[in-house]
């Protein structure tokens, strides 16, 4: 009986993994690093600021495991997150933006973002709808810019 429930929940920890339907996935026509490399120009070609890039990949390895390319960059303007921070403080915690880029099976790119209307659901503000449906227009330009 044990061992039964311990397969079930090594099956079960990956489909919660993708159970977040808040994230929103695009697969690039491009390998990893010309992913990354168009995306960062995309955020900076809107005038937006990267405030870090953060190599998973890099720091697995310095820890002397192996995990396949994965990077987020946290990027924004302030005046566009902190309307959100301002209404609900923990909101903070998903600001700045962030785009994840990682390399799959079979070498596959793929882009990952948290819609923002989807932080401020998930915290109860209400009244930013607008200024929410633009900067996502905004985050699926820049994935959209990174992937084809």
């Amino acid at each position: 009986m044990k061992k039964f429930l311990y397969f079930f929940l090594f099956l079960a920890i990956p489909l919660v993994a993708h159970a977040d339907a808040g994230l929103r996935v695009v697969t690039s026509k491009f390998d990893f690093q010309t992913t990354q490399a168009r995306l960062e120009h995309a955020v900076k070609d809107k005038g937006l600021t990267v405030f870090a890039v953060i190599d998973h990949a890099a720091g697995a390895h310095k820890a002397g495991l192996a995990m396949q390319p994965t990077v987020v960059t946290l990027f924004g303007n302030p005046k566009a997150g902190t309307p959100f921070m301002v209404a609900a403080p923990e909101a903070a915690i998903d600001f700045p933006l962030r785009i994840l880029v990682w390399q799959g099976a079979k070498d596959k790119t793929f882009i990952a973002y948290r819609p923002v209307a989807e932080i401020a659901r998930r915290f109860h503000i209400r009244d930013k709808d607008a200024l929410a449906a633009r900067i996502d227009r905004l985050q699926q330009a820049l994935a959209q810019a990174a992937a084809e």
